[in-house]
């Protein structure tokens, strides 16, 4: 079989750009990022997004307007990564454009609930000249399923491969929300959000130190977690849940932080953040040792990857794993998500489904993803 190039772009709920990549899937499925690309939003651009997470004054003009900047911004993406490996736009059979997540409710209202990425799929079709693959949550949602995770079916692909049939992996994916596969020996994979990543240390980091993120988590190592308040935190009912389920800024936000720190009291913003941290590193340890506590390895990737506190907390929390990061695999840990989305568009291209029922909760497998033709 000739090989096959896809691209994949994400914008996750960190807001701190689109990352791509150009993939190259060879025999057997043996994928190779060829090209990696990263458009950071300006504070402008960023600062909308997080507010169209919320009800606001003419929003679905904003909203429209945002995601044809979106669109613009990917398709700078999609140019440079071509320029980087000489790839012609022609030689691409489809770019997976997940979009900025503003609305994440499935499974409410109606029963069936919804997921909304803001996009404009047809605007990057139309500037880039290739085939878009774009709405790759709403299928599974249709079907009554969460919509997410969506990437534990490629990490098995991916990840599952290195590893022999007697070992157990599972893979913790940091972005502004985190999220858990579990790859067992037997071949079953479960999957679901853990709660939040970066999202809530960003934003704190933000507002406090004038910084986007905690570089390192040097501001949080600086600081104690305070117990009180962690315990507060992780009294959030989201945690006890049963998968399948999955999470978003709809819930945890600065409006749901803002209560806690008020029953509080006074507290220094250090000890806040190396709060959040530590909720961050708990909420993932303590889904892996209830529903993977024979894994004998973790693999962590996302931003959070590159934040070293946090995975010290980690390592910490999971005395009997050994925890690395997908960099050991040869996959950066900032290229993984955008890999998979590139992933899920072959797997559409081949009417092959892309979501693992027993992770989302669907009533089955399912194609996912709408086609924006180029011509």
């Amino acid at each position: 079989m000739a090989a096959q190039f896809y691209i994949g772009l994400m914008s996750g709920t960190s807001l701190d750009g689109i990352d791509g990549v150009l993939v190259r899937f060879g025999e057997a499925e043996k994928l190779t990022i060829k090209a990696h690309a990263h458009c950071a939003f300006s504070d402008a651009e960023k600062q909308e997004l997080l507010a169209l997470n919320q009800a606001g004054a003419n929003e679905l003009h904003r909203a429209a307007l945002a995601a044809n900047a979106l669109a613009r911004r990917c398709a700078e993406v999609v140019a440079s990564l071509l320029g980087q490996a000489g790839v012609a736009a022609n030689e691409v059979i489809a770019i997976a454009s997940h979009g900025q997540t503003v609305r994440h409710r499935p499974g409410e209202f109606d029963a069936t609930g919804y997921t909304l990425q803001l996009n404009n799929a047809a605007l990057l079709a139309e500037l880039s000249g290739i085939d878009v693959i774009a709405d790759f949550r709403s299928r599974d949602v249709a079907a009554g399923g969460q919509g997410a995770p969506l990437v534990p079916a490629f990490h098995r692909a991916v990840f599952g491969r290195f590893e022999s049939s007697e070992i157990c992996t599972a893979v913790i994916n940091i972005g502004g929300i985190s999220n858990l596969s579990v790859l067992h020996t037997d071949g079953r994979t479960l999957g679901f959000d853990c709660g939040p990543g970066n999202a809530l240390m960003d934003y704190w980091c933000q507002l406090h130190a004038g910084a986007p993120f905690d570089r390192d988590g040097a501001w949080a190592s600086g600081g104690a977690a305070h117990r009180t308040l962690l315990s507060a935190l992780q009294a959030e009912p989201y945690f006890q849940l049963s998968p399948p389920k999955s999470t978003g800024r709809d819930l945890f936000n600065a409006d749901w932080l803002a209560p806690h720190l008020a029953l509080i009291g006074a507290i220094q913003p250090q000890d806040v953040q190396a709060t959040l941290t530590e909720l961050t590193a708990w909420a993932c340890a303590q889904d892996v040792r209830r529903i993977a506590p024979d894994a004998q390895r973790v693999v962590v990737c996302g931003g959070g990857a590159f934040n070293t506190h946090l995975m010290a907390r980690l390592a910490h929390l999971l005395p009997g794993q050994t925890v690395v990061t997908s960099a050991a695999y040869g996959l950066p840990v900032d290229q993984v998500e955008a890999a998979a989305f590139a992933w899920l568009a072959r797997a559409f291209v081949q009417r092959q489904p892309g979501n693992l029922a027993g992770v989302t909760g669907a009533a089955g497998p399912r194609i996912l993803g709408a086609l924006y033709p180029a011509g």
